[in-house]
């Protein structure tokens, strides 16, 4: 927990900078299972998951919610990585499969930090008007996010800068680009998220994955800092003068600034600095899990 005073809730939802992708066609579950490294077909119509994309050598190229809202239909929520640029780097691996991907402009997705109305948990909502509500709330506090169609809009700073300061309390990384395709998904501790799968069939990375978590060869993972300066995706973090991990993902909300970082999960001594700012460990919070 942070010392320093809270912004105000705002009291109306504001828009995110979050993308949709759409997966359409008899095939798309079947593609989405093969391609993607959590467990597709152990969620049911209705429901949504944490997934990812990795490439052959099992790091991470995009986190996203992956929701499901029939055996035919799959939307992938994509808080960071370029819509336009997955899609078709998920196009060279369709060959005859039948699905379509499309980049859905048209929807607007926006967040306010209040408790969804009749929905929690993975399970998500779809109201008379076709918006769609995710429950995104966890022990820091209730957030809903809503997708629906609208006019664009420009995303409000301050809520984007709340949002991704209270994802990254939660555990979850906002990975920049210059952060893609560098972390496995044990080094980001995914498994805090219920967001990927030892025990389903092959993907990209598959081997990578399941060797690392059967052998018992994990040795890095998430560790949240805090400090009083903004902080740089990159940096190095030191431990008694010596560089022991990488930040990750940041975020700045006013004053507070935060960073995850991936660091040893045994460490003789407490982190100094990251990049030459101060920094101090922080606890994450709990039930982003889905």
């Amino acid at each position: 927990m942070h010392d320093n005073p809270q912004t105000p809730p705002p009291p109306l939802p504001a828009a995110l900078e979050h993308r949709v992708i759409t997966m359409t066609g008899r095939d798309s579950s079947a593609f989405a299972q093969a391609q993607f490294m959590n467990d597709v077909d152990a969620i049911a119509p209705g429901h949504w998951q944490w997934n990812g994309w990795l490439t052959p050598k099992g790091r991470v190229i995009a986190l996203f919610a992956l929701l499901k809202l029939d055996a035919e239909t799959l939307w992938l929520l994509l808080p960071d990585a370029d819509p336009s640029n997955m899609a078709d780097g998920l196009r060279r691996f369709v060959f005859r499969s039948k699905v379509a991907m499309a980049v859905r402009d048209d929807l607007l997705v926006t967040g306010c930090f209040g408790a969804c109305a009749g929905v929690q948990g993975n399970a998500f909502a779809i109201d008379s008007e076709g918006a769609l509500e995710l429950d995104m709330g966890g022990d820091g506090g209730p957030r809903c996010l809503r997708i629906a169609t609208g006019a664009a809009c420009s995303a409000e700073a301050d809520a984007v800068a709340r949002w991704a300061a209270c994802d990254l309390e939660h555990g979850l990384p906002r990975l920049p680009n210059s952060q893609i395709e560098q972390w496995t998904p044990q080094q980001l501790t995914l498994d805090r998220l219920h967001g990927f799968s030892v025990k389903k069939g092959c993907y990209p990375g598959q081997e990578i994955v399941a060797r690392t978590h059967f052998l018992g060869k994990v040795k890095r993972g998430v560790v949240l800092l805090e400090s009083d300066a903004p902080l740089s995706a990159g940096a190095d973090v030191h431990a008694s003068g010596t560089a022991i991990g990488k930040v990750v993902a940041i975020a700045s909300d006013g004053d507070r600034h935060l960073g995850l970082a991936v660091l040893p999960l045994e460490r003789d001594s407490p982190v100094s600095d990251a990049g030459g700012v101060p920094v101090r460990e922080a606890s994450i919070e709990d039930g982003l899990a889905r």
